[in-house]
């Protein structure tokens, strides 16, 4: 598979010592970075003028008491009747305080504790987390060549990616569907493999009720868990879209509202498509998808105020010439910074996305998921869905993606670390200049060989020899790369402990709910 990103080379001069880098091995098979969820050190990019903010938020408002949102969801609409809210049938309309009032109860930061505590993530402020690829239906890989409908082994060979790499700080969705699974257990069975392969914050899709229980019960079990230490904090999240334009379904609404009365995180992201499911401006784009957001959130701090909450954004642009979603677009990092800015008025932790519409792991593929991240970085996200692994607008799910994307990930961590910038006097290095001068050089000096092995970024992917000896060993494109250490990840791979009893639970209880149907299929 050829990669256009791997023609940029170093000089001759620069191979040196670095080129083996993704190659050195110990027991480990690559030398990655730490566990250490970066902070965004860097001041958000903000595109609108204080009177953009105003315009967009006034539209937003006026979206939700003039227009409405529609609610296909009974209990949302009876409570929405309970708060004084205008219903129309199924149409809510809602006044401009009492969306504010809501929204102003839900915490500007909180944590989210897995079953390994020492995996426990904050949202909010500066953070910067980052999440597995979440909910392709299909999978191509390098050996396969060509896409293919995902199954269980599939997905499990993702979810050992998502706990090997600790630039991924959270388990999204199913990495991809397991269609050979029935739908109505295929929860049970990709949650006990999350749970059992991973160690990492949990995900629940708001499918139903049997999911969400099924799930809140599963995470409970992992966790060794009593009700009242599950409900005390957050253990687990959902995410939810709206079906837009203007509308919220029955299950992800009853998920929600499930996992709300049990004190459970949930994230709630429009999808809007400039151009086909919102208008084609930015700016109405945005404000629409606010309104959708706000509508939700402002629910669920009314049923258990304090709740946590995120607003999502999802808001990209069609191609006008082929109705196809676009990824990655000068517009879509332009609407994820706008919302970054909306975010910060309205004291909302964000998710954004890392995304491509690029249907193989080539140069489209990284320029366009490189730009939605950059994107993310930029706009004040604290959580960034489908950051490894995405391809052909979220239908295809891939590992050699995942490795590649990881190489950008860890490169965003290394760039927020304040060593970087410091200029402390160790860092201006005056000592260190006097030394060399004007006629030697820097290579042998005490100040850089006390600090060589550190000072810089080390790829596990990238290769920076030269050419020729590039060609010497192979001429090993990008994505091939990828997927030989894939390969070798796979096999290497050893799940998290977990307490045998604690397994020996969630396969019963798994055992249990198939034999008693499992989940409906039609919601």
């Amino acid at each position: 598979m050829a990669d256009t990103t791997t023609r940029r080379r170093r000089g001759a001069g620069r191979s040196g010592g670095r080129a083996g880098a993704a190659a050195r091995r110990g027991d480990a098979v690559i030398e990655q970075m730490p566990w250490d969820p970066p902070v965004n050190i860097d001041r958000p990019t903000e595109p609108l003028e204080a009177e953009g903010v105003a315009a967009i938020h006034d539209g937003a408002m006026r979206i939700l008491e003039e227009i409405g949102i529609a609610f296909l969801n009974e209990d949302a609409l009876r409570l929405f009747r309970e708060a004084g809210c205008k219903v129309d049938g199924d149409v809510v309309r809602m006044d401009r305080d009492f969306v504010m009032e809501m929204v102003a109860r839900a915490p500007a930061k909180f944590t989210i504790t897995p079953r390994n505590p020492d995996r426990t993530i904050e949202i909010g402020g500066r953070n910067l987390l980052f999440g597995n690829v979440s909910s392709p239906p299909n999978y191509w890989d390098l050996e396969i060549g060509r896409k293919v409908s995902g199954n269980r082994d599939m997905c499990r060979n993702l979810l050992k990616l998502t706990q090997y790499f600790n630039c991924i700080h959270f388990a999204g969705g199913y990495p991809v569907e397991p269609v050979d699974i029935h739908a109505s257990v295929r929860h049970l069975d990709v949650l006990y493999d999350k749970l059992t392969l991973t160690d990492k914050a949990m995900h629940a899709y708001s499918l139903g009720k049997e999911r969400v229980e099924d799930v809140m019960e599963m995470v409970r079990i992992a966790g060794g868990l009593s009700d009242e230490e599950f409900e005390s904090t957050p253990r687990m999240y959902t995410n939810i879209n709206s079906t837009s334009p203007l509308k919220h379904d029955q299950p992800m609404i009853d998920g929600c509202l499930r996992l709300a009365r049990r004190g459970q995180a949930i994230v709630v992201t429009p999808f809007t498509l400039a151009g086909a499911m919102a208008p084609v401006t930015m700016a109405g784009a945005v404000a629409q998808s606010i309104a959708e957001a706000l509508s939700a959130i402002a629910l669920f701090q009314y049923v258990r105020p304090g709740i946590p909450c995120v607003i999502g954004t999802f808001t990209s642009n069609v191609d006008m010439k082929s109705g196809a979603p676009a990824f990655g677009t000068p517009e879509y990092m332009r609407s994820t910074q706008m919302t970054g800015q909306m975010a910060r008025f309205y004291g909302l932790p964000m998710r954004s996305s890392g995304v491509c519409a690029a249907n193989v792991p080539d140069g489209q593929a990284v320029w366009e998921t490189s730009n939605s991240l950059w994107a993310a970085v930029q706009s004040g996200t604290n959580i960034v869905y489908h950051a490894a692994g995405w391809l052909e607008g979220g239908l295809i799910a891939s590992p050699e993606k995942f490795i590649m994307d990881c190489e950008i990930l860890q490169q965003i961590q290394r760039y927020m670390q304040p060593e970087v910038t410091s200029t402390a006097p160790d860092a201006i290095a005056l000592d260190a200049i006097a030394e060399v001068g004007h006629q030697g050089h820097f290579f042998g000096i005490q100040h850089t060989q006390d600090r060589y092995t550190s000072a810089f970024y080390q790829p596990f992917l990238s290769d920076w020899k030269n050419y020729e000896a590039w060609e010497s060993v192979g001429g090993i494109w990008t994505a091939e790369r990828a997927h030989h250490l894939f390969k070798q990840i796979i096999a290497s791979f050893e799940a998290p402990p977990m307490d045998p009893a604690i397994r020996e639970e969630l396969a019963a209880f798994v055992v249990r709910r198939k034999e008693e149907g499992g989940a409906p299929t039609d919601f």
